[in-house]
């Protein structure tokens, strides 16, 4: 998957079951780059929080932005 230096990775929420409190079903989150865990099935995302966890992969479906709302993203921090 993508290395820490590769552009920002997007994934949808599909499914908050177990992880109501942190996850919002149909909301995008940021996800980062952690191969040992995607070996494992989970993906590190952003949550509600805004701190990074682990979640079951098969939570999200990894989305790819248009160019102009990721540009917009990055601006906004």
């Amino acid at each position: 998957m993508a290395s820490r230096n590769d552009k920002p990775r997007y994934v949808a929420c599909m499914s908050n079951e177990g992880y109501p409190a942190s996850l919002v079903t149909r909301r995008l989150y940021r996800c980062v780059a952690d191969p040992d865990a995607e070996r494992e099935g989970m993906l590190r995302v952003i949550d509600e929080s805004g701190e990074d966890y682990l979640y079951p992969a098969h939570l999200f479906l990894v989305i790819d932005l248009p160019h102009a709302i990721e540009k917009a993203f990055q601006k906004a921090g």
